[in-house]
């Protein structure tokens, strides 16, 4: 966000006190001795997050979380079947996946669109998020595995119900997470009037 927005604080022995909010780096110094003309703002992405969990809730978190993590499982299931070794046997939504020919896998999924991160170590790491479908998995398995795959997601997934162990018992929370009512009142997307407003209204 350009310009500067003040804010008022205190400082450490307790006095009032101006100081610049919402942005991480205080590039707002003489041009002549600046060394950079980058500002970020953090502030601005944990108020993003923020109205991401009040938009959602806590019910709409963990249906988003759960669906990221099932087509995770599907995914790390299938390649296993397949021969293929994972780096780490507890996951939630990325996967590190050992390669016997790291470049034809990268290769193929350039030509499917698909940015896969390349480890040192001969081995190729892959996240998924709520973006994700379940033919970008199929497409997955086609760049990592080949086009005669023969994989069935459904099947997959039929499997990951009856046993998926991927994060362990004691790494799950049980209590509950965002109950203040602001997390659980506002789900909806709200009209501006003002934007709508009928010409010469």
């Amino acid at each position: 966000m350009p310009g500067r927005i003040i804010g008022v604080s205190k400082d450490a022995a307790g006095n009032t006190a101006l100081r610049m909010a919402m942005q991480t780096r205080e590039q707002h110094i003489r041009r002549e001795k600046a060394n950079s003309n980058i500002c970020t703002s953090q502030v601005l992405l944990a108020n993003i997050a923020s109205l991401y969990a009040v938009f959602h809730g806590p019910a709409g978190l963990k249906r988003i979380a759960g669906r990221i993590h099932r087509l995770t499982d599907i995914l790390a299931d299938g390649l296993q079947k397949k021969g293929l070794k994972l780096r780490h046997a507890h996951y939630f939504d990325t996967l590190c996946v050992e390669v016997a020919d790291k470049a034809a896998v990268l290769a193929r999924a350039e030509a499917l669109q698909i940015n896969l991160r390349s480890d040192i170590h001969g081995a190729v790491g892959i996240t998924l998020d709520e973006a994700t479908t379940r033919e970008d998995v199929l497409n997955l398995f086609r760049a990592i595995v080949g086009d005669d795959h023969g994989l069935d997601i459904d099947t997959l997934d039929k499997d990951v119900a009856l046993d998926s162990r991927s994060i362990p018992a004691a790494m799950l929370r049980d209590d509950a997470i965002l109950t203040h009512p602001v997390f659980n009142r506002y789900h909806s997307e709200n009209r501006d009037d003002a934007l709508h407003a009928r010409p010469g209204a």
